[in-house]
């Protein structure tokens, strides 16, 4: 017996092992890595430290999840309990648990900035609507401590947001141990992970390969491996929800028209429902209903917009044809209003608005121009008039005196007595004659000379009909600035647009607008308004391809055809001619000034009109406006 003993001393290990086995083998149980270990400790077998069991995982998570919010700090705690490593999961509790301490400042903090911001009223966020939402807060996340505090946070920081200021240092030191979403800001992507998600699977590496470790947790870290979490996706849409809900009720409340108390109520609603909103990481059925409530409010407001905007058409359409129909017969004011039609039946964009203003504008002042040449021909023909029947009246006292005088004559002839006394009432009666021809004669030379000037003011004021009419109806060329009008781009462009058809080439559509123009006339002169125009329109088709297109299309607006160019080589294209446009001054009248515009460009899209074009490189051009003018920005 003691000689047995001392060869399980020599050899404990293997004699232990092949005792487990047997005793495996008798007791008829398979050869798990559990029943061996079960075994092995019937045999004697030293007990070692054993790592926790699979059937403690889920303990485990339950344990952690009330510990740490959801997130990697979470999950590799975790992992570390599961695989038994005890002085790693020692670090992971030092580094991501916060104290009691802590904690109790965290929330101190919070409630310190809630207090403080519920009774701070701003435009977006009123009391009474931050009263709400932190109530709506507080009640429905009353269960979830970390959910509490990441909503919290997430809401706090929309009030921050709106009112402009940001967090103190003492704020921010209250709330640093807080999950990253309480620090979330409205301006930037927050991530916001959901409090639910299940905790990773270990990996099966990470497990390690011990007898003490049963093949039950092995399954289990299998099964979970197989398993993706669909909580990650949910919680990747929750990253982004607060600055998705802000950027749709910033859309909405640009659409709201400004100065309207109706858009102002409804923008009022609109930003109280978003505010809840961007505070929710989930929206609950009775935030939807008020969204869906405050939308159709919107929808409202914009279709009363649109049909406002629909009668003011009505209204243009009216305005022109009576325009029309008082125009007298074959009038230059027809040519005005059929191009007027032609631009309100393309839609009213703000393109057409401004071309119709151009219009009216140009119409007025040639109207005016001619309204002072017939004011000028009236008062000739009045003043000639007026003459004619001075002119008249003397005719009519010489010829009056004449009579008299005739009848004196006769008298006298009738009792001479010699032929002495005829001689000198012959004589008499031929002056009289001489000087009632010369009056006739001057009277008749002055009714001439009257008639004369009257027919050329009428013929200076047919002239002038004639020339207006004929601008109204020409069809390809810009009188100003020499290059083609709207028309003429019209033809042109048919003829680009037959190309791509055919061949498949691409076409650039520009947009150029001189920059300050309106305060150039207004400081300079309209003379040198036109002067500086007719400067752009030169230099501009100097740079540009024998194969381009350079038409005047309104106003100071300009539009150029790029067939075969690219959006990009495009914009390339107009970016240096602005630069060599900068290099060069416009002279008049000894008066030195820069005349640079912006521009728009876009690439024409197969079976659009040219004005749905326009309308994309007019978005592109009010963004160069807006970043600095003299530059030119693609669509």
């Amino acid at each position: 017996m003691q000689q047995t003993t001392t060869s399980r001393d020599v050899n404990e290990p293997a004699q232990l092992a092949k005792a487990a086995l047997r005793r495996l083998a008798l007791s008829k149980r398979e050869p798990t890595p559990g029943n061996y270990a079960r075994a092995w400790r019937e045999e004697g077998g030293p007990i070692e430290a054993e790592a926790p069991a699979a059937e403690s995982g889920p303990a485990i998570q339950a344990i952690v999840k009330r510990l740490l919010p959801a997130g990697d700090g979470r999950d590799a705690l975790v992992k570390a309990l599961v695989a038994g490593r005890w002085e790693e999961a020692g670090r992971l509790v030092e580094a991501d648990v916060p104290a009691p301490d802590e904690q109790a400042r965290s929330w101190a903090g919070l409630i310190d900035r809630s207090v403080r911001g519920v009774g701070r009223a701003s435009k977006g966020w009123p009391i009474g609507r931050r009263r709400d939402s932190l109530a709506h807060v507080l009640e429905s996340s009353r269960s979830d401590p970390f959910r509490l505090q990441q909503r919290l946070g997430n809401l706090l920081a929309s009030w921050d947001g709106e009112a402009g200021e940001g967090v103190d240092e003492g704020d921010a030191a209250a709330v640093a141990p807080l999950t990253a979403a309480v620090t979330a800001a409205v301006t930037a992507p927050v991530v916001a992970p959901a409090l639910d998600r299940p905790t990773e699977p270990v990996p099966l590496e990470m497990l390690p390969n011990s007898a003490t470790v049963t093949e039950g947790a092995r399954l289990h870290a299998m099964v979970l491996q197989a398993t993706p979490s669909e909580a990650d996706a949910a919680s990747e849409s929750h990253t982004h929800w607060p600055r998705a809900v802000q950027l749709l009720e910033a859309t909405l409340q640009s659409a709201l028209p400004p100065g309207e108390p109706r858009a102002g109520e409804v923008g009022g609603r609109l930003a109280e429902v978003a505010g809840a909103l961007r505070a929710e990481v989930r929206a609950d059925a009775q935030l939807v209903d008020a969204l869906h409530l405050a939308c159709d409010e919107v929808r409202l407001v914009l279709q009363h917009r649109h049909h406002l905007v629909d009668q003011i058409g009505g209204l243009v359409r009216e305005l022109t044809d009576g325009l029309g129909d008082l125009a007298e017969d074959d009038s230059w004011v027809e040519g005005q209003c059929l191009a007027m039609r032609e631009h309100i039946g393309m839609g009213l964009s703000s393109r057409g608005v401004s071309a119709v203003s151009q219009l009216l504008a140009g119409t007025r002042a040639r109207q005016t121009q001619l309204r002072l040449e017939r004011r000028q021909a009236r008062d000739a023909l009045k003043e000639m008039i007026h003459r004619m029947l001075q002119d008249i009246g003397e005719l009519g006292v010489q010829t009056g005196r004449f009579n008299d005088n005739v009848g004196r004559y006769a008298s006298v002839i009738g009792q001479a007595e010699s032929l002495e006394s005829l001689a000198g009432i012959v004589r008499e009666m031929v002056d009289e004659t001489r000087t009632v021809h010369q009056v006739v004669s001057q009277t008749t030379q002055r009714l001439h000379d009257e008639h004369a000037r009257a027919a050329e003011m009428a013929e200076r004021v047919r002239q002038l009909e004639d020339e207006l009419r004929q601008l109204s109806q020409e069809v390809g060329t810009d009188q100003l600035t020499q290059i083609a009008n709207r028309r003429g781009l019209l033809r042109q462009f048919e003829v680009e647009q037959s190309r791509i058809d055919r061949d498949g080439i691409v076409l650039a559509v520009g947009l150029l607008d001189i920059d300050n123009f309106k305060r150039l006339n207004d400081t300079l002169g309209h003379q040198t308004g036109d002067e500086a125009l007719k400067f752009l329109a030169r230099r501009v088709g100097e740079m540009l391809r024998p194969t381009d297109t350079l038409a005047r299309y309104g106003g100071e607006e300009f539009v150029v055809l790029l067939p075969a160019t690219e959006v990009a080589e495009a914009q390339t294209v107009l970016t240096r001619v602005q630069r060599l446009m900068s290099a060069e001054l416009f002279m008049h009248e000894n008066k030195q000034t820069f005349v640079t515009f912006s521009a728009g460009v876009t690439l024409f899209r197969r079976g659009e009109s040219l004005e749905a074009a326009l309308q994309r490189a007019d978005e592109a051009l009010y963004e160069a406006k807006r970043t600095g003018k003299n530059r030119t920005c693609a669509a």
